[in-house]
């Protein structure tokens, strides 16, 4: 029986990903594991999709949790923190797991600020939605008002950390692993637009301009507790989005130079204190002409996992272990080219809302499935193991899945528009 939907499945029309959201994916109960092995496919056995329990439930409301480079639940388990809109404004909240209690940490009044990924907000003003970042054992969360760095932590109340410097713009911040030190990377203010508003996204290529105007970003830390800026590191010439502290080793912090030339080279950059260093190079079938993206450190901070496309060639998904620089790609399978994020619970088990196409090619750029992925690197194969069906529409930023494993590896949270505003919800990590 099983068998012969997988089949029915195959013979299907080529359908948009909106029809088949509404329609044929919502009676999908069962798919196959699939075992790819350098980039060859083999059906695995069956298993049966899980149904997502949704976490947060205020039906008038959009609701996300934080960006996936950020965990969203305490290490304890008992809180989830995330954004909502209910009050005409987005703000921050904790949800107590067990009980469903809320609290509100965050009392913006004033709109979304403008900064990457949101740069139709005002600048300078309102809420900072790509600040938030929550050091899960302490239950702190960081976030960013205006030019003010805030700290908010349960029922006390949300003090001032630190203030940004002028004629900058920020975006994706992060906390270390102690909780001692909040990573802020900030782009001059010129490369959007400064004080002009944009409707949406750029019309202009940002990180042209900011090699044309010889701009820079800079790697802000600030000492957590009294404010202090520890570090202001100039990134010359590069639109930096995207940082995230070792888990292991508070002076690495992972970056990114967003939408550069020769990302396959450039796209993925470590500070080590001293020096910035390119981490991925040449050689081997790698190139700087392949595309990479969405570098995150596995929750061990082992490895720095990512994926990408090859020049001329298909999708793959990376790991670089950086004590000895051992770089290994494996390939996808032909057409398995849909976008989406990757969360690393540990180098050998992934997690993704991208790529994964158990029935064929379907039209559409974004892939309708939450999977387990559990991969040997040394024999460069994979089972990709599907969860659920996230059903988000991926209209916007905040649509996106997001996925991320929760500190104890039992849930994987995401966000999705399924039932027509965004929630947070959640599946077990390991079916059955």
């Amino acid at each position: 029986m099983r068998r012969s939907l997988f089949n029915r499945l195959l013979r299907a029309p080529k359908l948009s990903l909106d029809w088949m959201r509404r329609s044929s994916l919502l009676q999908v109960r069962v798919l196959p594991q699939v075992h790819v092995r350098s980039g060859e496919p083999s059906l695995g056995g069956f298993v049966d999709l899980q149904t997502p329990e949704r976490v947060t439930t205020n039906r008038h409301a959009h609701e996300q949790q934080l960006y996936y480079t950020t965990p969203s639940v305490c290490l304890d388990g008992t809180r989830l923190v995330f954004l909502s809109d209910r009050t005409g404004h987005p703000n921050l909240y904790w949800r107590e797991l067990a009980s469903g209690i809320e609290l509100q940490l965050s009392h913006n009044r004033e709109g979304v600020l403008k900064s990457y990924v949101y740069f139709g907000g005002q600048p300078y003003q309102g809420l900072g939605m790509a600040s938030p970042s929550l050091h899960a054992a302490s239950g702190t969360v960081y976030f960013i008002q205006g030019r003010s760095i805030l700290r908010a932590r349960g029922e006390s109340e949300t003090t001032a950390v630190a203030t940004l410097p002028e004629g900058q713009m920020t975006a994706y911040t992060h906390v270390s692993q102690d909780g001692r030190r909040l990573c802020v990377p900030t782009v001059d203010a010129l490369a959007l637009d400064g004080d002009r508003p944009l409707r949406g996204h750029p019309s202009y290529g940002v990180a042209r301009r900011i090699r044309q105007e010889g701009l820079s970003s800079y790697l802000h830390v600030y000492d957590t507790q009294d404010g202090r800026e520890l570090a202001c590191v100039p990134v010359p010439g590069a639109w930096v989005t995207h940082v995230q502290f070792s888990p292991v080793n508070p002076d690495w912090i992972l970056y990114n130079h967003e939408w550069s030339g020769h990302s396959g080279l450039l796209r993925m950059w470590l500070w080590d204190g001293l020096t910035h260093r390119a981490i991925r190079t040449e050689g081997n079938g790698r190139s700087r002409r392949d595309w990479t993206c969405h570098e995150v450190w596995s929750h061990d901070g082992d490895s720095v996992l990512y994926h990408g496309r090859y020049q001329g060639g298909p999708d793959f998904i990376g790991r670089i272990r950086l004590q000895d620089n051992e770089t290994m790609e494996i390939p996808l399978p032909a057409g398995w080219d849909w976008y989406g994020h990757y969360d690393a619970p540990s180098p050998a088990c992934l997690i993704s809302d991208g790529y994964f196409r158990p029935a064929g090619r379907t039209t559409g750029y974004h892939c309708p499935w939450l999977c387990r992925i559990d991969v040997d690197w040394e024999e460069r194969r994979m089972t990709w193991t599907p969860l659920t069906a996230h059903l988000t529409s991926w209209r916007s930023q905040d649509a996106h899945p997001h996925p991320r494993a929760d500190p104890s590896g039992r849930y994987v949270y995401f966000n999705s528009d399924r039932d027509g505003r965004r929630a947070v919800y959640r599946v077990a990590l390991a079916p059955g």
